[in-house]
């Protein structure tokens, strides 16, 4: 591989590349992200008008609420997947070379892929905490007359709520994005090391989606407990009593207690089924906008 394939992007080239792959992969699979939100929301061991699965969700939110609300919501993602998904690779990047000079590492192990994840996950847990919360609102079947898009949720949430509100579910976030990073970037390592080396630009690509597919997959397993708990505490609103959850630990601890265990993975179906292929997305479509900025610009 020559030395211009590999050399360092600068931050501002990362970013870009970052956005771009994040957006791609929003636009893809967001309707997933809702069905996931819905499901998370559920409180409970079923019955009633709760949602049944993936599919129910989806044919219930067309049939009752119209098909344009499977992206309802999808506006403060979109503003915040450009800084987000640019901060997730960029920040890899850097933490990944800030990591190699600490520790007199030649190149990246294992355990440096893994730190590089986390310290990048907490990095972007702490820019998308609050687009996450006004997300949620939008998306949550019970807001549907509440808000009238994403400048009224947030003029109503600050009114009603203060501006405190807006941190709301920031430690859960960044559980939620340290956990997810860390088995990412860990797992990506492990596997590129394990995968055949690919001859040709096509069996990268091949390669890449894979390897971004099962590292999306073991993300999604490590952090859809803290997602739960986010999901919650985001949601909630004053005017409806005392919150339930303040934290991750005690949050998790609250649902297994009252919802059992496998509750902590309400939405795990939808949330695997977008962050799995969609982390093949991310990892592809990031690759291929680097190496042609590598090709072209530097």
């Amino acid at each position: 591989m020559s030395d211009q394939a590999t050399k360092p992007l600068p931050f501002h080239f990362q970013f870009a590349a970052g956005a771009i792959a994040g957006v791609s992969e929003i636009l893809c699979m967001y309707p997933l992200d809702v069905a996931k939100t819905r499901l998370m929301l559920q409180v409970g061991k079923g019955g009633g008008d709760q949602y049944k699965s993936i599919l129910d969700v989806f044919t219930r939110i067309i049939k009752e609420e119209g098909p344009t609300r499977l992206y309802r919501g999808i506006l403060p993602p979109i503003m915040v997947e450009a800084p987000k998904r640019a901060i997730k690779f960029a920040a890899n990047d850097t933490y990944s070379a800030m990591y190699k000079n600490l520790f007199n590492a030649e190149k990246i192990t294992q355990p440096l892929a893994i730190l590089t994840g986390v310290s990048a996950g907490v990095t972007e847990a702490l820019i998308v905490a609050t687009p996450e919360l006004v997300k949620i609102r939008l998306q949550a079947k019970e807001n549907a007359g509440r808000y009238n898009g994403t400048m009224d949720c947030v003029r109503k949430i600050y009114a009603q709520e203060g501006l405190k509100a807006f941190g709301n579910g920031l430690e859960a976030t960044i559980w939620r994005h340290g956990l997810w990073n860390g088995g990412y970037f860990g797992s990506i390592f492990a596997i590129k090391e394990a995968m055949p080396r690919a001859s040709t630009k096509k069996g990268e690509l091949l390669n890449n989606f894979v390897a971004g597919a099962i590292g999306g997959t073991i993300g999604t397993t490590l952090n859809t407990p803290p997602d739960v708990v986010k999901t919650r505490i985001q949601n909630h609103n004053p005017a409806n009593g005392p919150a339930r959850y303040s934290a991750f630990l005690p949050g998790a601890k609250a649902i297994i207690q009252e919802e059992g265990f496998r509750a902590l993975y309400k939405g795990y179906v939808p949330k695997v089924l977008r962050l799995g292929p969609g982390g093949g997305i991310l990892l592809v479509v990031y690759d291929t906008v680097t190496t042609y900025m590598r090709k072209n610009f530097m």
